[in-house]
């Protein structure tokens, strides 16, 4: 299994789902199981889940950097 390629596949699905983005909130171990659909170990869903937190981490902190920028009727270059 390439962890890297499920990991950018269940970002890509929470970040286009704000019902999933919820779930992974408020429960981020059985929401990449079910968009996974794989029951994995405990040790690779938590390296899973956390390679998630990371990418929705960096990915959210540009889109708010982004609304504030355009309150204040600033462009982004």
């Amino acid at each position: 299994m390439d962890i890297k390629a499920k990991i950018d596949e269940v970002v890509g699905k929470v970040q286009a789902d704000p019902n999933l983005m919820d779930k992974f909130q408020k429960n981020p171990i059985e929401a990449v199981e079910g968009i996974i659909g794989v029951d994995l170990p405990d040790d690779v869903i938590k390296g899973v889940v956390d390679g998630v937190k990371a990418k929705l981490g960096v990915d959210g902190a540009a889109g708010i950097l982004d609304k504030i920028g355009g309150l204040f009727g600033g462009k982004k270059d």
